[in-house]
């Protein structure tokens, strides 16, 4: 399925799912009120009681197998740059006992922590290919802005949207991007079992990083850097500046917003502020990619401007900002950073899993800690199981990344990331189809509304 085909059946999936809502509210199963909820997205919607439920962080055989769990799915999940939160928080409330609002807050530490960690050892690694940063600083601004802005709009649209719809989008997009990403990891493996049988030995450097389609000076050795070349070589304070403005100021926005009675007018203009800030860096970095991607078609260059390989005309570069949009809105619904389309989409757009992987796990890093920020001022989760568990996905995010590293020298095969990012999504597909189904059945079988609900009065 090519990627046409994959937007028409999302598309073709979204619009049937939507449209079932008008049949669905139409059904009648007996006299009822509708029920509104004041939850902000999908994992913070009530399952059973909406009280706090803090467990005590003691020694037990829940928290070992709560630490395995979150280790290993903090590992995979900034590996495959897609964070993990599906799989997070069904473990925190099906196996700690967490409320649902509490465990989405925890999950995002636990996200930010491993995501953080990630960057950090990826700026000691460089590119596997070439001459050029593994963060993709370019890719950055072009999604981070978006990424955000449909984070916004996906917190609005788990007010409005019935939970039952939510659990069916999610499982669509899910199963859609897993299986995508899936049959790219095979077509990935089967080129690289061709590049190994016709080559009997594929050059690797003094750091272990596999390098591919590499052209050298046998006479000429390439001079190779220190630990503390390649780290300032990757690092980019002005873009880090950018992404850390964009960050500030939508921080700033939701905070002030928080304490606004919901659709007041200053509530909206809080809220449009963020359109100009986001479409102002978005823009500015789309124009840069044209014309430096038009100028070189011009010139007979066919060198890409960054990572991905595509033309930066304008078809894609709206391709990309709904792709974005589209992600940061799953991350509203779902309370996660919104890899679960941002991982797929840039190897979809042609970028190697190496940097995919990092560019994806450092917009998430920016998108995660803008909710642990929040949740912290409202003081939605407790202190001491945050701090612990977050620190399981330090130490997961950072040697996740070195182990799958070392394996992909020995194997020669950066394809396993790609599997990783498929398997990743695939669970959390599978994790919270279950817990929504398991809600929606109890819906039904109470009779609760199941229609569009009120954006204002469900605040």
């Amino acid at each position: 399925m090519g990627t046409k085909g994959f937007v028409i059946y999302l598309l073709a999936g979204f619009s049937v799912a939507i449209l079932s809502v008008f049949w669905v509210h139409n059904l009648k199963n007996g006299d009822f009120e509708p029920k509104l909820y004041q939850s902000s997205n999908l994992l913070q919607r009530p399952i059973g009681s909406e009280d706090k439920v803090w467990p005590e962080l003691e020694f037990s055989w829940r928290i070992v197998l709560a630490t395995v769990i979150g280790f290993l799915g903090s590992a995979c999940g900034t590996v495959g740059g897609v964070g993990g939160g599906g799989i997070f928080v069904p473990m925190l409330t099906l196996l700690l006992g967490f409320d649902t609002k509490s465990a989405a807050a925890i999950s995002k530490c636990m996200i930010m922590g491993a995501s953080a960690s990630s960057v950090w050892y990826n700026l000691r690694v460089p590119h596997p290919c070439r001459e050029a940063p593994i963060l993709d600083y370019d890719l950055a601004l072009l999604f981070q802005p978006m990424l955000m802005l449909g984070i916004t709009g996906g917190v609005s649209l788990s007010v409005v949207f019935p939970y039952w719809l939510i659990t069916v989008l999610i499982i669509i997009l899910f199963m859609g991007t897993s299986s995508r990403s899936f049959f790219k990891a095979i077509e990935m493996w089967k080129e690289e079992t061709i590049l190994k049988k016709s080559t009997k030995e594929v050059p690797v450097n003094s750091h272990g990083e596999l390098v591919i389609d590499t052209v050298y000076e046998p006479l000429v050795p390439k001079e190779e850097k220190t630990a503390l070349e390649i780290f300032k070589f990757n690092l980019n304070l002005k873009r880090i500046l950018v992404l850390f403005v964009v960050w500030f100021v939508f921080l700033l926005l939701q905070v002030f917003k928080n304490d606004l009675v919901a659709c007041t007018p200053l509530y909206w203009v809080l809220n449009l502020l963020q359109f100009p800030v986001a479409l102002g860096v978005f823009g500015y970095e789309c124009v840069k990619l044209y014309k430096e991607s038009k100028k070189r078609r011009l010139e007979g260059n066919q060198e890409s401007v960054c990572e991905a390989d595509i033309q930066w005309t304008a078809t894609n570069l709206i391709f990309c900002a709904l792709c974005g949009i589209l992600g940061g809105t799953v991350g509203g619904l779902l309370g996660s950073g919104g890899g679960f389309i941002l991982g797929p989409l840039l190897l979809e757009i042609g970028v190697i899993p190496q940097v995919a992987s990092a560019t994806a796990t450092f917009v998430m890093m920016f998108s995660s800690s803008l909710s642990v920020v929040e949740f912290y001022l409202l003081k939605r989760f407790p202190i001491p199981y945050a701090l612990y568990l977050m620190s399981v996905s330090i130490l997961a995010g950072f040697w996740g990344q070195c182990f799958i590293r070392k394996l992909i020298t020995i194997l020669k095969r950066a394809s396993i990331i790609v599997f990783i990012l498929s398997g990743v999504i695939f669970a959390s597909a599978l994790t919270m189809g279950v817990i929504g189904i398991e809600k929606t059945i109890r819906m039904i079988h109470n009779h609760e509304f199941m229609g569009f609900l009120d954006f204002c009065s469900s605040q």
